[in-house]
């Protein structure tokens, strides 16, 4: 007899589910990417039968506890979409509720594609042209939405693993420590995925480990910090969508900068208006896109003024384009700390 096939574990019933109706497209993988580290990233998979729209596993470290969450597109129309989310595990009713903002749902595009119309009226303006093709973006990727996670540690964490080193380095790192002292999650996930540690964990993490991985004294100290006070990272998503006074909070623990806090709130707290200033990158690919040239954060900031408030939406359209700015500096070196 021949033996049945085995059962698919996606089909395990889930801990918790919930549907999220979107006004227009769904854009999963794109509103999703800035949590995404690498091809290799334990937290963050897209398996390849996907499905027509697409489909992406998670796994998060909530305040209830670890979760497994299974992201389904199952309609996709100009007008609408609906995206089903299955979540397993402790943090699974946590995961269910937050969704929507995960999603982009709180996210509102009305007032700068209202910004985008007028400053495109005025052809001749200084802002004029770089708004139309800003506009054309747009509708090209109207399912593109900025993320709230509601989970602050995450994204300090790998704001800070990103200080001053290569996509490389910083991608290993992350790698290598989540799937070393991360947890198996629960539920289905695709074989191969952790669960971020918690912050008891981080912060006791040997020192060889931290090596191992290519992070230096000063990040690994800056991380400890912060896992140290990580119930008040949380307490900063009470604040709102980020702005000045999330920004000053991050910015009072040692090692935090303008950089690292905006990578933060760019992806906890939603915030539409984040800036990346001192990104080795950003300000070459921004300043290219709006004038062909090269150029550095006063330039950025500059060309930007005009979309004051969504500054984000902008690097966010800019990066979907497609269109990039050749790399034409000198290379940063790969640093080997554990040759050390």
């Amino acid at each position: 007899m021949t033996p049945p096939p085995p059962a698919d574990p996606r089909a395990a019933t889930p801990d918790a589910e919930t549907e999220v109706r979107l006004d227009g497209p769904a854009d999963l993988v794109g509103t999703l990417f800035p949590l995404r580290r690498g091809g290799g990233d334990p937290t963050l998979q897209r398996p390849l039968d996907g499905g027509p729209w697409g489909e992406l596993w998670r796994t998060q470290r909530t305040p209830e506890g670890p979760a497994t969450l299974r992201l389904t597109v199952e309609e996709s129309t100009q007008d609408s979409s609906c995206v089903r989310v299955r979540a397993w595990g402790p943090g699974a009713a946590w995961s269910a509720a937050q969704a929507g903002e995960l999603l982009g749902q709180g996210d509102d595009w009305a007032e700068f594609d209202g910004l985008l119309g007028r400053l495109a009226d005025e052809p001749d303006g200084p802002a004029g042209p770089a708004a139309s093709a800003l506009a054309a973006v747009r509708r090209r990727r109207r399912g593109l939405r900025l993320l709230r996670t509601g989970i602050v540690l995450e994204s300090a964490v790998a704001a800070v693993l990103e200080q001053k080193v290569t996509g490389v380095e910083a991608r290993r790192a992350w790698r290598g420590l989540i799937r070393q002292h991360g947890e198996v999650p629960p539920g289905p996930a695709p074989e191969g995925m952790r669960v971020l540690p918690d912050a008891e964990r981080w912060r006791s993490i040997p020192d060889h480990d931290w090596h191992r991985a290519g992070v230096g004294p000063q990040r690994m100290r800056t991380i400890r910090r912060m896992a140290a006070v990580a119930p008040a990272l949380e307490r900063t998503l009470a604040l709102g969508r980020g702005g000045e006074a999330v920004a000053r909070a991050l910015c009072s623990i040692p090692g935090v900068g303008e950089w690292t806090a905006a990578e933060i709130t760019q992806r906890a707290h939603g915030d539409a208006d984040a800036i990346s200033v001192g990104d080795y990158h950003l300000a070459h690919v921004v300043c290219h896109w709006f004038t062909g040239e090269r150029g550095d954060d006063a330039d950025m900031l500059r060309l930007m003024a005009p979309f004051a408030g969504h500054r984000q939406r902008v690097v966010r359209l800019i990066t979907a384009s497609g269109v990039a700015e050749e790399r034409r500096g000198p290379k940063m070196t790969i640093q080997d700390h554990r040759a050390h």
